[in-house]
């Protein structure tokens, strides 16, 4: 069995930093933590999602699907009917964006007493 190389995301040229760019993109970040309610469709989700054009959701939901995130269901209906839901690599990935997700809720507060401190020494 071959070995599994030692991944380092500090490592400019380990392929995990397009993972975490991915992750740390607030699009996608957002739709993770939809997501992680149960299965939606596109018009949900944008409507979940307040402030995401529609192009934005279809990259983002495709660049998740490519990285096998995000499953894409379509059935063969009229009109064609497509849902969108984690797989169970992406629910793993759900837990830590929720947590993220709280954590800049509850501290918003601070870090904009934060800013306007920062701001007010110049």
């Amino acid at each position: 069995m071959p070995q599994q190389p030692d991944w380092n995301v500090l490592v400019s040229t380990c392929p995990s930093r397009t993972s975490l760019a991915r992750i740390a993109n607030k699009w996608t970040a957002m739709v993770v933590v939809v997501l992680g309610r149960g299965t939606l469709r596109f018009g949900d989700l944008r409507t979940a999602v307040e402030g995401i054009s529609g192009k934005v959701l279809t990259e983002t939901l495709r660049d998740l699907e490519r990285d096998g995130l995000v499953a894409r269901h379509v059935y063969a209906e009229m009109p064609p009917r497509v849902e969108y839901e984690l797989t169970t690599l992406g629910r793993t990935l759900h837990t830590p964006l929720l947590a993220l997700s709280r954590w800049a809720e509850e501290h918003i507060a601070e870090v904009l007493e934060a800013r306007d401190a920062y701001d007010a020494r110049d």
